[in-house]
């Protein structure tokens, strides 16, 4: 069965490692994801954005495909499904659509609105036995229409959305979702190790995990990141794996347009993906 995440994140605080949350778009997202975390008997999140789960019908059809996937699998590792960057109908929609977790991504609210809110869903997800994570400071870059100018979240305030119990939380650092720019600052670890100490060992999460150094991501897990997410290297993985066949003109040769054979080197790309990533947060064999 699929479980919420807050177990595996506070295991993973004080173990010194990171979970992956894995976004997924389709079918083959969420069957690479989990095949793989069950060859590498890694824990991992399935991060469902709002127009994910719009083009894969709705969040109770992403919620059944997983459940249904994690039987039929035989898995045993741990699996949250969750949703990322959640508005107030979005985490209304996933409560009832039997997700395990949600985020209420309350950032760009007045500092007191996001409270107010934060501290209700923070209510209506442990009545329903969910995690659930809140937000400090925007996330740069652009996130399925939720645009961030990158802030540096304030440790004061991190503090004060911590203390309505929140499961774990999301604090800007100077991370972006999307591909890094040239020029870019790097993470702020100054004010991540500020955070940390103001929020007293809750599970820290960092958004936008695609292209930051390798160096710097276990710095972070250092400083209590203990989930990290990653998006866009995985679309990058699949459209090039996907180009390649096409330009290889695979397709063209026998039955090679036959969708399972053309989705099949994506689906490949995305499986080692996943698996770099489990190697660099350091979650392999710890479910």
């Amino acid at each position: 069965m699929l479980v919420n995440a807050k177990e595996m994140l506070q295991k993973a605080a004080k173990g010194g490692y990171a979970v992956a949350q894995i976004n997924i778009n389709n079918l083959e997202w969420t069957k690479a994801t989990l095949t793989m975390a069950q060859e590498q008997k890694s824990p991992v999140i399935l991060g469902v954005t709002g127009g994910a789960a719009k083009w894969m019908v709705s969040f109770a059809t992403v919620t059944a495909m997983a459940k249904e996937m994690y039987k039929s699998l035989g898995l045993t590792v741990p699996v949250a499904i969750h949703l990322d960057h959640g508005s107030d109908e979005q985490c209304h929609a996933c409560i009832e659509a039997g997700f395990t977790s949600i985020m209420f991504d309350g950032s760009h609210y007045p500092f007191a609105e996001n409270i107010a809110k934060t501290k209700d869903f923070v209510a209506l997800a442990h009545a329903k036995g969910m995690s659930i994570e809140a937000e400090v400071g925007s996330i740069g870059g652009e996130e399925d229409g939720v645009v961030g100018a990158g802030d540096l979240a304030d440790p004061e305030e991190c503090r004060q959305i911590a203390a309505l119990g929140v499961d774990f939380l999301a604090a800007g650092i100077g991370n972006i979702h999307g591909q890094y720019p040239e020029g870019w600052l790097g993470l702020d670890f100054d004010v991540l190790g500020k955070i940390r100490d103001a929020c007293g060992g809750i599970p820290l999460v960092l958004h936008g995990g695609t292209g930051i150094p390798a160096e710097m991501i276990q710095k972070a897990i250092s400083l209590g990141v203990a989930k990290i997410n990653v998006n866009t290297e995985l679309q990058l993985s699949f459209a090039a794996a996907t180009r390649k066949y096409i330009e290889d003109g695979k397709d063209k040769a026998g039955k090679g347009f036959d969708p399972r054979k053309l989705l099949n080197p994506g689906y490949e790309a995305i499986r080692q993906t996943v698996k770099e990533k489990f190697e660099l947060f350091g979650s392999v064999g710890k479910a």
